[in-house]
Protein backbone atom coordinates (compact mmCIF):
# COMPACT_ATOMS: atom_id res chain seq x y z
CA UNK A 1 0.00 0.00 0.00
CA UNK A 2 1.41 3.13 -0.58
CA UNK A 3 1.67 5.75 2.66
CA UNK A 4 -0.82 8.82 2.86
CA UNK A 5 1.04 12.40 3.13
CA UNK A 6 2.25 13.63 5.81
CA UNK A 7 2.06 17.55 5.23
CA UNK A 8 3.79 20.53 7.19
CA UNK A 9 1.90 23.53 7.44
CA UNK A 10 3.53 26.86 7.50
CA UNK A 11 1.93 29.85 7.98
CA UNK A 12 3.36 33.22 7.02
CA UNK A 13 2.93 36.39 8.27
CA UNK A 14 4.61 39.46 6.33
CA UNK A 15 8.24 37.59 5.37
CA UNK A 16 8.61 35.70 8.39
CA UNK A 17 6.87 32.16 9.69
CA UNK A 18 4.47 32.22 12.53
CA UNK A 19 2.54 29.54 14.61
CA UNK A 20 -0.04 30.78 17.37
CA UNK A 21 -2.77 28.57 19.04
CA UNK A 22 -6.08 28.74 17.52
CA UNK A 23 -5.84 31.27 15.47
CA UNK A 24 -4.40 33.72 17.70
CA UNK A 25 -1.50 34.25 19.66
CA UNK A 26 0.93 33.57 16.55
CA UNK A 27 4.48 33.80 17.56
CA UNK A 28 7.49 34.28 14.88
CA UNK A 29 9.13 30.76 14.65
CA UNK A 30 12.01 31.76 11.37
CA UNK A 31 12.95 32.66 8.17
CA UNK A 32 10.74 30.84 5.29
CA UNK A 33 13.26 30.11 3.08
CA UNK A 34 15.81 28.39 5.58
CA UNK A 35 12.77 26.51 6.88
CA UNK A 36 12.16 25.44 3.15
CA UNK A 37 15.19 24.22 2.71
CA UNK A 38 15.35 21.87 5.92
CA UNK A 39 12.48 20.37 4.54
CA UNK A 40 14.02 19.77 0.83
CA UNK A 41 16.61 17.76 2.91
CA UNK A 42 13.99 15.87 4.58
CA UNK A 43 12.16 15.27 1.84
CA UNK A 44 8.64 16.06 3.26
CA UNK A 45 5.99 14.66 1.14
CA UNK A 46 4.54 17.87 0.36
CA UNK A 47 4.26 21.38 1.76
CA UNK A 48 1.52 23.93 2.57
CA UNK A 49 2.08 27.73 2.39
CA UNK A 50 -0.60 29.99 4.16
CA UNK A 51 -0.36 33.51 4.44
CA UNK A 52 -2.30 34.35 7.42
CA UNK A 53 -2.56 38.15 6.96
CA UNK A 54 -3.52 38.62 2.86
CA UNK A 55 -7.59 37.86 3.44
CA UNK A 56 -7.73 39.81 6.49
CA UNK A 57 -5.92 42.67 5.19
CA UNK A 58 -7.48 42.47 1.60
CA UNK A 59 -4.15 42.40 -0.07
CA UNK A 60 -2.88 40.05 -2.61
CA UNK A 61 -0.14 37.13 -2.51
CA UNK A 62 3.33 38.55 -2.21
CA UNK A 63 4.40 37.03 -4.95
CA UNK A 64 8.34 38.11 -4.35
CA UNK A 65 8.29 35.89 -1.29
CA UNK A 66 6.38 33.19 -3.24
CA UNK A 67 8.88 33.27 -5.86
CA UNK A 68 11.76 33.49 -3.50
CA UNK A 69 9.91 30.35 -1.76
CA UNK A 70 9.85 28.24 -4.90
CA UNK A 71 13.14 28.68 -6.04
CA UNK A 72 14.33 26.77 -3.12
CA UNK A 73 11.55 24.26 -3.09
CA UNK A 74 12.46 20.76 -4.26
CA UNK A 75 8.92 19.20 -3.46
CA UNK A 76 5.23 19.72 -4.04
CA UNK A 77 3.94 22.88 -2.32
CA UNK A 78 0.53 24.74 -2.37
CA UNK A 79 0.05 27.97 -1.07
CA UNK A 80 -3.51 29.72 0.14
CA UNK A 81 -4.23 33.48 1.43
CA UNK A 82 -5.42 36.72 -0.38
CA UNK A 83 -5.66 34.66 -3.82
CA UNK A 84 -9.37 36.37 -5.15
CA UNK A 85 -8.75 35.84 -9.10
CA UNK A 86 -7.84 33.64 -11.97
CA UNK A 87 -4.78 35.74 -12.57
CA UNK A 88 -3.51 35.51 -9.34
CA UNK A 89 -3.87 31.75 -8.76
CA UNK A 90 -1.87 31.83 -12.35
CA UNK A 91 0.78 33.98 -11.21
CA UNK A 92 1.05 31.32 -8.08
CA UNK A 93 1.25 28.43 -10.62
CA UNK A 94 3.81 30.17 -12.56
CA UNK A 95 6.14 30.78 -9.77
CA UNK A 96 6.42 26.89 -9.46
CA UNK A 97 3.46 26.35 -7.36
CA UNK A 98 1.32 22.09 -7.96
CA UNK A 99 -1.47 23.97 -5.42
CA UNK A 100 -3.69 26.67 -4.85
CA UNK A 101 -5.63 26.88 -1.32
CA UNK A 102 -8.62 28.67 -0.96
CA UNK A 103 -10.43 30.12 2.29
CA UNK A 104 -12.18 32.97 2.16
CA UNK A 105 -12.59 33.74 -1.38
CA UNK A 106 -14.23 30.35 -1.62
CA UNK A 107 -16.87 31.19 0.57
CA UNK A 108 -17.34 34.27 -1.03
CA UNK A 109 -17.17 32.95 -4.40
CA UNK A 110 -17.42 29.75 -5.44
CA UNK A 111 -17.45 30.56 -9.01
CA UNK A 112 -13.77 31.20 -8.65
CA UNK A 113 -13.13 27.48 -7.65
CA UNK A 114 -14.59 26.36 -11.08
CA UNK A 115 -12.60 29.06 -13.17
CA UNK A 116 -9.00 27.89 -11.89
CA UNK A 117 -10.02 24.16 -12.33
CA UNK A 118 -11.63 24.33 -15.65
CA UNK A 119 -7.60 25.91 -16.54
CA UNK A 120 -5.76 23.69 -14.15
CA UNK A 121 -7.65 20.70 -12.88
CA UNK A 122 -9.78 20.09 -9.81
CA UNK A 123 -6.03 18.05 -8.83
CA UNK A 124 -4.57 21.89 -8.39
CA UNK A 125 -7.42 23.19 -6.23
CA UNK A 126 -7.79 22.83 -2.72
CA UNK A 127 -10.32 24.96 -0.37
CA UNK A 128 -9.49 25.45 3.22
CA UNK A 129 -12.73 24.66 5.50
CA UNK A 130 -12.14 26.24 9.06
CA UNK A 131 -15.05 25.34 12.13
CA UNK A 132 -15.79 25.64 14.97
CA UNK A 133 -18.32 23.53 17.11
CA UNK A 134 -21.54 25.67 17.93
CA UNK A 135 -23.70 25.69 21.19
CA UNK A 136 -25.58 23.39 19.91
CA UNK A 137 -23.11 20.50 18.85
CA UNK A 138 -22.77 21.76 15.04
CA UNK A 139 -19.61 23.14 13.48
CA UNK A 140 -19.85 26.59 11.84
CA UNK A 141 -18.01 27.56 9.42
CA UNK A 142 -15.44 30.93 9.79
CA UNK A 143 -13.41 33.23 7.41
CA UNK A 144 -11.01 35.64 7.51
CA UNK A 145 -8.33 33.62 9.06
CA UNK A 146 -10.99 32.16 11.65
CA UNK A 147 -12.25 35.73 12.75
CA UNK A 148 -15.69 36.12 11.61
CA UNK A 149 -18.46 33.39 11.31
CA UNK A 150 -20.01 32.99 8.20
CA UNK A 151 -23.76 32.07 7.60
CA UNK A 152 -23.54 28.98 5.05
CA UNK A 153 -24.68 25.68 5.97
CA UNK A 154 -21.70 23.33 6.33
CA UNK A 155 -23.45 20.26 4.01
CA UNK A 156 -24.33 22.43 1.11
CA UNK A 157 -21.17 24.40 1.01
CA UNK A 158 -19.41 21.08 0.55
CA UNK A 159 -21.74 19.81 -1.70
CA UNK A 160 -21.07 23.38 -3.51
CA UNK A 161 -17.08 23.44 -4.13
CA UNK A 162 -17.01 19.85 -5.20
CA UNK A 163 -19.28 20.84 -7.55
CA UNK A 164 -17.80 23.47 -8.25
CA UNK A 165 -14.33 21.66 -8.87
CA UNK A 166 -12.08 21.61 -5.71
CA UNK A 167 -10.57 18.59 -5.93
CA UNK A 168 -9.44 18.83 -1.91
CA UNK A 169 -10.21 19.98 1.59
CA UNK A 170 -8.33 21.03 3.52
CA UNK A 171 -9.91 20.49 7.09
CA UNK A 172 -9.39 22.06 10.65
CA UNK A 173 -11.09 22.88 13.79
CA UNK A 174 -10.10 26.02 14.93
CA UNK A 175 -10.56 24.99 18.78
CA UNK A 176 -7.85 22.26 18.25
CA UNK A 177 -5.46 24.18 16.19
CA UNK A 178 -1.99 24.21 17.98
CA UNK A 179 -3.02 22.44 21.51
CA UNK A 180 -1.30 19.23 20.91
CA UNK A 181 -4.19 17.99 21.62
CA UNK A 182 -4.58 15.66 18.31
CA UNK A 183 -7.13 16.18 15.40
CA UNK A 184 -11.17 16.42 15.63
CA UNK A 185 -11.47 12.87 14.60
CA UNK A 186 -15.40 13.52 14.98
CA UNK A 187 -14.83 16.08 12.01
CA UNK A 188 -13.05 14.32 10.19
CA UNK A 189 -15.39 11.38 10.67
CA UNK A 190 -18.54 13.83 9.63
CA UNK A 191 -16.81 15.54 6.99
CA UNK A 192 -15.03 12.34 5.21
CA UNK A 193 -18.62 11.21 5.69
CA UNK A 194 -19.95 14.17 3.06
CA UNK A 195 -17.08 15.14 1.07
CA UNK A 196 -16.09 12.71 -2.14
CA UNK A 197 -12.68 14.31 -2.53
CA UNK A 198 -9.90 13.94 -0.29
CA UNK A 199 -9.16 15.48 3.35
CA UNK A 200 -6.35 16.80 4.11
CA UNK A 201 -6.54 16.93 8.18
CA UNK A 202 -4.87 19.28 10.13
CA UNK A 203 -5.09 21.39 13.82
CA UNK A 204 -3.81 19.36 16.65
CA UNK A 205 -1.27 17.08 15.81
CA UNK A 206 1.50 16.72 17.97
CA UNK A 207 2.37 12.95 18.41
CA UNK A 208 3.16 10.52 15.36
CA UNK A 209 0.76 8.46 16.64
CA UNK A 210 -1.96 11.51 16.07
CA UNK A 211 -1.34 11.05 12.29
CA UNK A 212 -2.44 7.40 12.04
CA UNK A 213 -6.11 8.32 14.60
CA UNK A 214 -6.65 11.11 11.45
CA UNK A 215 -6.25 8.74 8.65
CA UNK A 216 -8.15 5.84 10.67
CA UNK A 217 -10.90 8.68 11.02
CA UNK A 218 -11.22 8.82 7.20
CA UNK A 219 -8.37 11.67 6.02
CA UNK A 220 -6.25 10.70 2.95
CA UNK A 221 -3.62 13.01 4.14
CA UNK A 222 -2.53 14.47 7.42
CA UNK A 223 -1.18 17.81 8.10
CA UNK A 224 0.03 19.87 11.10
CA UNK A 225 2.21 23.04 11.91
CA UNK A 226 2.82 22.72 15.56
CA UNK A 227 4.79 19.15 15.35
CA UNK A 228 7.00 19.96 12.20
CA UNK A 229 8.24 23.10 14.14
CA UNK A 230 8.42 23.12 17.13
CA UNK A 231 10.25 19.93 20.44
CA UNK A 232 9.01 19.64 23.73
CA UNK A 233 6.71 21.25 26.28
CA UNK A 234 8.31 24.40 26.01
CA UNK A 235 8.41 24.66 22.21
CA UNK A 236 11.54 25.19 21.46
CA UNK A 237 12.02 26.06 17.46
CA UNK A 238 13.11 22.87 15.65
CA UNK A 239 12.52 22.19 12.13
CA UNK A 240 11.46 18.43 12.28
CA UNK A 241 9.75 15.71 10.11
CA UNK A 242 9.49 11.86 11.04
CA UNK A 243 11.75 9.28 8.83
CA UNK A 244 10.53 7.14 6.09
CA UNK A 245 10.84 4.35 8.77
CA UNK A 246 8.90 5.92 11.43
CA UNK A 247 5.86 6.74 8.80
CA UNK A 248 6.18 3.15 7.97
CA UNK A 249 5.70 1.85 11.42
CA UNK A 250 3.00 4.43 12.34
CA UNK A 251 1.05 3.24 9.52
CA UNK A 252 1.92 -0.43 9.78
CA UNK A 253 3.18 -0.97 6.17
CA UNK A 254 4.85 -3.67 6.37
CA UNK A 255 8.03 -4.52 3.51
Amino acid sequence: MSLPRVIPALLLKGNGLVNGVKFKNHQYIGDPINTVKIFNDKEVDELIILDIMASLKGDEPNFQILKELASEAFIPMGYGGGIQSLDQAKKVFDLGFEKVVLGTAALMNTDLIASIANVYGSQSVVVSIDVRKSWFGTYRLYGYSGTKKMNKVLKTFIDQIILAGSGEILLNNIDNDGTKEGYDLDLIREISELASVPIVSLGGAWEISDLKKGIQAGASAVSAGSMFVYEGKFNAVMINYPKYSEIESCFEVKK
